[in-house]
């Protein structure tokens, strides 16, 4: 059993729909759940989008950086 509330592989999707995808999961997060986030490179622009979108609101944990797979674990606070 996975302890997260839910799993996205960016990998999969088109480009110009990554950050709707990861935010819309994000965002239906209930408090102190946590996502994964897999990808193929280190998500840290996408970090810098989430400290403006959700200041305090989360929590940003490296599981794996590379180099072929990056894990994130975001966690709502």
């Amino acid at each position: 059993m996975s302890s997260f509330a839910v799993s996205i592989d960016v990998r999969i999707y088109e480009r110009g729909h990554k950050k709707e995808i990861i935010f819309k999961a994000f965002e239906e997060l209930e408090q102190g759940e946590t996502m994964e986030l897999i990808n193929d490179h280190d998500p840290r622009p996408l970090y810098q989008q989430f400290i403006v979108n959700f200041p305090e609101h989360f929590e940003w944990k490296y599981l794996e950086q590379g180099p072929e797979i990056w894990r994130i674990g975001i966690t709502k606070k």
